[in-house]
Protein backbone atom coordinates (compact mmCIF):
# COMPACT_ATOMS: atom_id res chain seq x y z
CA UNK A 1 0.00 0.00 0.00
CA UNK A 2 1.49 3.81 -0.59
CA UNK A 3 0.77 6.39 1.38
CA UNK A 4 -1.63 8.41 -0.45
CA UNK A 5 -3.94 5.10 -0.46
CA UNK A 6 -3.28 4.60 3.07
CA UNK A 7 -4.37 8.29 3.79
CA UNK A 8 -7.80 7.73 1.84
CA UNK A 9 -8.70 4.69 4.23
CA UNK A 10 -7.75 6.05 7.18
CA UNK A 11 -8.85 10.03 6.91
CA UNK A 12 -12.52 9.62 6.73
CA UNK A 13 -12.04 7.30 9.81
CA UNK A 14 -10.59 10.12 11.77
CA UNK A 15 -12.49 12.82 10.42
CA UNK A 16 -15.48 10.40 11.47
CA UNK A 17 -14.82 10.34 15.26
CA UNK A 18 -13.42 13.69 15.17
CA UNK A 19 -16.58 14.99 14.33
CA UNK A 20 -18.32 12.41 16.73
CA UNK A 21 -16.72 13.50 19.79
CA UNK A 22 -16.43 17.79 18.97
CA UNK A 23 -20.78 16.74 18.23
CA UNK A 24 -20.78 15.19 21.51
CA UNK A 25 -19.65 18.49 23.37
CA UNK A 26 -21.54 21.33 25.17
CA UNK A 27 -23.39 23.63 22.77
CA UNK A 28 -21.54 26.18 24.12
CA UNK A 29 -18.18 25.02 22.80
CA UNK A 30 -18.94 22.80 19.72
CA UNK A 31 -19.60 25.89 17.00
CA UNK A 32 -15.35 27.37 18.23
CA UNK A 33 -14.35 23.73 18.38
CA UNK A 34 -15.94 23.03 15.37
CA UNK A 35 -14.46 25.92 12.96
CA UNK A 36 -10.79 24.94 14.15
CA UNK A 37 -11.05 20.85 13.32
CA UNK A 38 -13.04 22.21 9.89
CA UNK A 39 -10.13 24.12 8.96
CA UNK A 40 -8.24 20.90 7.74
CA UNK A 41 -5.05 20.57 8.18
CA UNK A 42 -2.64 17.03 7.59
CA UNK A 43 -3.83 15.09 10.35
CA UNK A 44 -0.54 14.35 10.78
CA UNK A 45 -0.69 13.48 14.06
CA UNK A 46 -3.23 10.67 14.35
CA UNK A 47 -1.53 9.57 10.94
CA UNK A 48 1.88 8.88 12.77
CA UNK A 49 0.06 6.78 15.64
CA UNK A 50 -1.92 4.88 14.31
CA UNK A 51 1.24 4.01 11.74
CA UNK A 52 3.59 4.13 14.61
CA UNK A 53 1.41 1.30 16.03
CA UNK A 54 0.44 -1.00 13.07
CA UNK A 55 4.44 -0.92 12.53
CA UNK A 56 4.98 -2.40 15.48
CA UNK A 57 2.28 -5.12 14.77
CA UNK A 58 -0.73 -4.20 16.68
CA UNK A 59 -4.01 -4.97 15.26
CA UNK A 60 -6.69 -3.15 17.58
CA UNK A 61 -8.63 -0.11 17.47
CA UNK A 62 -5.89 3.25 17.54
CA UNK A 63 -8.76 5.41 16.56
CA UNK A 64 -9.50 6.58 19.77
CA UNK A 65 -5.51 7.59 20.68
CA UNK A 66 -4.79 8.91 17.23
CA UNK A 67 -7.62 11.50 17.70
CA UNK A 68 -6.45 12.51 21.30
CA UNK A 69 -3.61 13.67 19.19
CA UNK A 70 -5.45 15.65 16.82
CA UNK A 71 -7.35 17.22 19.43
CA UNK A 72 -4.52 18.22 21.72
CA UNK A 73 -3.06 19.89 18.78
CA UNK A 74 -6.06 21.87 18.11
CA UNK A 75 -6.00 23.31 21.30
CA UNK A 76 -2.72 24.36 20.80
CA UNK A 77 -3.35 26.41 17.81
CA UNK A 78 -6.23 27.95 19.11
CA UNK A 79 -4.00 29.30 22.33
CA UNK A 80 -1.35 29.94 19.61
CA UNK A 81 -3.46 32.37 17.22
CA UNK A 82 -4.31 34.46 20.34
CA UNK A 83 -0.81 34.74 21.49
CA UNK A 84 0.48 35.61 18.07
CA UNK A 85 -2.05 37.49 17.14
CA UNK A 86 -2.59 35.34 13.74
CA UNK A 87 -5.86 36.84 11.67
CA UNK A 88 -5.51 33.55 9.71
CA UNK A 89 -5.27 29.73 10.14
CA UNK A 90 -5.03 27.44 6.90
CA UNK A 91 -6.59 30.45 4.88
CA UNK A 92 -9.51 30.63 6.79
CA UNK A 93 -10.05 33.27 9.75
CA UNK A 94 -8.61 32.12 12.91
CA UNK A 95 -11.12 31.22 15.60
CA UNK A 96 -10.92 33.85 17.95
CA UNK A 97 -11.39 36.33 15.01
CA UNK A 98 -14.60 34.61 14.40
CA UNK A 99 -16.07 34.21 17.96
CA UNK A 100 -13.72 35.77 20.70
CA UNK A 101 -10.64 35.69 22.18
CA UNK A 102 -12.44 34.14 25.83
CA UNK A 103 -14.75 31.73 23.77
CA UNK A 104 -11.23 30.49 21.90
CA UNK A 105 -9.22 29.86 24.80
CA UNK A 106 -11.91 28.26 26.71
CA UNK A 107 -12.75 26.18 23.28
CA UNK A 108 -8.77 25.37 23.38
CA UNK A 109 -9.14 24.59 27.44
CA UNK A 110 -11.91 21.88 26.98
CA UNK A 111 -10.28 20.25 23.88
CA UNK A 112 -7.12 19.50 26.00
CA UNK A 113 -9.47 18.12 28.68
CA UNK A 114 -11.43 16.16 26.23
CA UNK A 115 -7.54 14.52 24.25
CA UNK A 116 -6.59 13.51 28.26
CA UNK A 117 -10.17 11.65 28.80
CA UNK A 118 -10.31 9.53 25.83
CA UNK A 119 -6.58 8.39 26.42
CA UNK A 120 -7.74 7.96 29.91
CA UNK A 121 -10.35 5.82 28.96
CA UNK A 122 -7.91 3.85 27.75
CA UNK A 123 -7.20 2.34 30.96
CA UNK A 124 -3.31 2.71 30.57
CA UNK A 125 -1.21 5.01 32.91
CA UNK A 126 1.72 5.39 31.11
CA UNK A 127 -0.35 6.94 27.79
CA UNK A 128 -1.63 9.04 29.79
CA UNK A 129 1.26 9.72 31.56
CA UNK A 130 2.74 10.54 28.13
CA UNK A 131 0.08 12.29 26.49
CA UNK A 132 0.75 15.02 30.12
CA UNK A 133 4.38 15.42 29.57
CA UNK A 134 3.64 16.10 25.88
CA UNK A 135 1.27 19.20 26.97
CA UNK A 136 3.85 20.11 29.62
CA UNK A 137 6.33 20.54 26.64
CA UNK A 138 4.16 21.71 24.20
CA UNK A 139 3.00 24.94 26.56
CA UNK A 140 6.63 25.11 28.02
CA UNK A 141 7.97 25.70 24.28
CA UNK A 142 5.32 28.57 23.81
CA UNK A 143 6.38 29.97 26.93
CA UNK A 144 10.15 30.42 25.77
CA UNK A 145 9.17 31.60 22.33
CA UNK A 146 6.95 34.26 24.07
CA UNK A 147 9.74 35.07 26.12
CA UNK A 148 12.40 35.77 23.32
CA UNK A 149 9.54 37.99 21.04
CA UNK A 150 12.43 40.38 19.34
CA UNK A 151 15.04 38.62 20.87
CA UNK A 152 17.28 38.45 17.85
CA UNK A 153 20.68 37.95 18.79
CA UNK A 154 19.25 34.79 20.28
CA UNK A 155 21.44 32.09 20.15
CA UNK A 156 20.79 29.13 17.15
CA UNK A 157 20.83 26.55 19.66
CA UNK A 158 18.00 28.18 22.06
CA UNK A 159 16.15 28.47 18.94
CA UNK A 160 16.37 24.97 18.44
CA UNK A 161 14.95 24.46 22.22
CA UNK A 162 11.73 26.23 21.28
CA UNK A 163 11.01 24.56 18.87
CA UNK A 164 11.52 21.05 20.08
CA UNK A 165 8.73 22.11 22.57
CA UNK A 166 6.56 23.74 20.76
CA UNK A 167 6.00 21.15 18.01
CA UNK A 168 8.36 18.27 18.01
CA UNK A 169 7.30 16.85 21.32
CA UNK A 170 3.42 16.26 20.52
CA UNK A 171 4.56 14.80 17.25
CA UNK A 172 7.37 12.38 19.33
CA UNK A 173 4.67 11.58 21.63
CA UNK A 174 2.11 10.41 18.88
CA UNK A 175 4.65 7.93 17.44
CA UNK A 176 6.12 6.71 20.85
CA UNK A 177 2.21 6.51 22.02
CA UNK A 178 1.71 4.77 18.95
CA UNK A 179 5.09 2.01 20.01
CA UNK A 180 3.49 1.67 23.31
CA UNK A 181 0.10 0.86 22.72
CA UNK A 182 1.73 -1.87 20.58
CA UNK A 183 3.91 -3.09 23.60
CA UNK A 184 6.96 -2.02 21.16
CA UNK A 185 9.13 -2.85 24.27
CA UNK A 186 12.11 -0.42 25.06
CA UNK A 187 13.98 -0.30 22.01
CA UNK A 188 10.98 -0.15 19.85
CA UNK A 189 9.80 2.49 21.89
CA UNK A 190 13.29 4.58 21.48
CA UNK A 191 13.43 4.22 17.62
CA UNK A 192 9.41 5.59 17.94
CA UNK A 193 10.67 8.62 19.79
CA UNK A 194 13.23 9.46 18.16
CA UNK A 195 11.50 9.40 14.60
CA UNK A 196 9.32 11.51 15.94
CA UNK A 197 11.23 13.87 17.34
CA UNK A 198 13.85 14.55 14.67
CA UNK A 199 10.79 14.46 12.15
CA UNK A 200 8.77 17.20 14.28
CA UNK A 201 12.28 19.09 14.19
CA UNK A 202 12.60 18.73 10.87
CA UNK A 203 8.47 20.46 10.25
CA UNK A 204 9.07 23.09 11.94
CA UNK A 205 12.42 23.75 10.19
CA UNK A 206 10.20 23.66 6.96
CA UNK A 207 7.44 25.81 8.43
CA UNK A 208 9.95 28.60 9.44
CA UNK A 209 11.33 28.47 5.99
CA UNK A 210 8.02 28.42 4.04
CA UNK A 211 7.27 31.85 6.39
CA UNK A 212 10.14 33.83 4.21
CA UNK A 213 9.70 31.59 0.75
CA UNK A 214 5.64 30.72 0.53
CA UNK A 215 2.59 31.68 -1.45
CA UNK A 216 0.16 33.56 1.09
CA UNK A 217 -2.59 31.35 -0.99
CA UNK A 218 -0.92 28.22 -0.79
CA UNK A 219 0.43 28.27 2.92
CA UNK A 220 -2.48 29.58 3.87
CA UNK A 221 -0.92 32.48 6.41
CA UNK A 222 0.47 35.64 5.66
CA UNK A 223 4.13 35.34 4.10
CA UNK A 224 6.66 37.31 6.72
CA UNK A 225 4.08 36.66 9.49
CA UNK A 226 6.77 35.50 11.93
CA UNK A 227 9.27 38.02 10.76
CA UNK A 228 6.31 41.00 11.56
CA UNK A 229 5.43 39.25 15.03
CA UNK A 230 9.22 39.76 16.12
CA UNK A 231 9.75 35.73 16.09
CA UNK A 232 13.57 34.87 15.12
CA UNK A 233 13.10 32.12 13.54
CA UNK A 234 16.64 30.36 12.02
CA UNK A 235 16.45 31.76 8.54
CA UNK A 236 16.61 34.91 10.08
CA UNK A 237 19.34 34.29 12.54
CA UNK A 238 21.29 32.56 9.84
CA UNK A 239 21.15 35.84 7.71
CA UNK A 240 22.12 37.93 11.12
CA UNK A 241 25.15 35.81 12.11
CA UNK A 242 26.24 35.89 7.67
CA UNK A 243 26.31 39.98 8.83
CA UNK A 244 29.81 41.62 9.44
CA UNK A 245 29.30 43.09 13.33
CA UNK A 246 28.63 46.63 11.94
CA UNK A 247 26.11 45.92 9.65
CA UNK A 248 24.40 43.02 11.92
CA UNK A 249 24.22 45.82 14.76
CA UNK A 250 22.42 48.13 12.51
CA UNK A 251 19.88 45.44 11.41
CA UNK A 252 19.37 44.37 15.02
CA UNK A 253 18.14 47.98 15.74
CA UNK A 254 15.74 47.82 12.97
CA UNK A 255 14.37 44.52 13.51
CA UNK A 256 13.95 45.43 17.46
CA UNK A 257 12.07 48.57 16.56
CA UNK A 258 8.23 47.33 15.80
CA UNK A 259 7.37 49.99 13.64
CA UNK A 260 10.82 50.09 11.36
CA UNK A 261 10.80 46.04 11.10
CA UNK A 262 7.24 46.53 9.63
CA UNK A 263 8.43 49.17 7.50
CA UNK A 264 11.27 47.22 5.88
CA UNK A 265 9.71 43.88 6.32
CA UNK A 266 9.60 43.45 2.28
CA UNK A 267 13.35 44.32 2.25
CA UNK A 268 14.32 42.06 4.78
CA UNK A 269 12.24 39.01 3.34
CA UNK A 270 14.17 39.82 0.21
CA UNK A 271 17.47 39.85 1.60
CA UNK A 272 16.94 36.61 3.71
CA UNK A 273 15.53 34.54 0.44
CA UNK A 274 17.82 36.02 -1.70
CA UNK A 275 21.05 35.08 0.40
CA UNK A 276 19.71 31.55 0.76
CA UNK A 277 18.93 31.38 4.03
CA UNK A 278 15.35 29.94 3.71
CA UNK A 279 16.95 27.08 1.52
CA UNK A 280 19.73 26.35 4.15
CA UNK A 281 16.68 26.20 6.35
CA UNK A 282 15.87 23.42 4.76
CA UNK A 283 19.29 21.91 3.92
CA UNK A 284 18.78 21.64 8.03
CA UNK A 285 15.31 20.04 8.06
CA UNK A 286 16.42 17.60 5.53
CA UNK A 287 19.33 16.81 8.22
CA UNK A 288 16.74 15.64 10.58
CA UNK A 289 14.81 13.96 7.75
CA UNK A 290 18.02 11.69 7.73
CA UNK A 291 18.17 11.13 11.41
CA UNK A 292 14.57 10.03 11.29
CA UNK A 293 15.31 7.27 8.74
CA UNK A 294 17.72 6.25 10.75
CA UNK A 295 15.89 5.51 13.95
CA UNK A 296 13.41 4.25 11.44
CA UNK A 297 15.82 1.40 10.34
CA UNK A 298 14.68 0.24 13.89
CA UNK A 299 10.95 -0.80 13.47
CA UNK A 300 10.04 -4.42 12.52
CA UNK A 301 10.60 -4.71 8.59
CA UNK A 302 6.60 -4.50 7.97
CA UNK A 303 5.00 -2.30 5.24
CA UNK A 304 3.89 0.20 7.26
CA UNK A 305 7.41 1.10 8.25
CA UNK A 306 7.70 1.71 3.99
CA UNK A 307 4.61 4.14 4.80
CA UNK A 308 6.46 6.10 7.80
CA UNK A 309 9.37 6.49 5.08
CA UNK A 310 6.98 7.79 3.07
CA UNK A 311 5.91 10.06 5.01
CA UNK A 312 9.27 12.05 5.64
CA UNK A 313 10.34 12.51 1.66
CA UNK A 314 7.95 15.99 1.59
CA UNK A 315 8.46 16.87 4.88
CA UNK A 316 11.61 19.53 4.06
CA UNK A 317 10.39 20.37 1.00
CA UNK A 318 6.56 21.15 1.30
CA UNK A 319 4.88 23.71 -0.07
CA UNK A 320 1.82 24.19 3.28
Amino acid sequence: MELTAFMSQELPRIEGLLREKTDSLSEYVRPCAGHVLAAGGKRLRPLLTILSARAFGYGGDVLPLACAMEFLHSATLLHDDIVDGSRLRRGKPAAHTVFDQTAAILTGDALLALANRMVAELGDARLTQLLSEAILQTATGEIMEVAHIRDFAMPVGKYLEIITGKTARLIEAACLCGAVLAGAGSEGEDAAKAFGLNLGIAFQLADDALDYTSDALVAGKTTGADLREGKPTLPLLLFLCSLPSREATGCLEILSDDGERNRQAETLLKAVTEGGFAEQTRDRAQAYIAKAEDALAKFPDAPHRKLLRQSLSGAAKREK
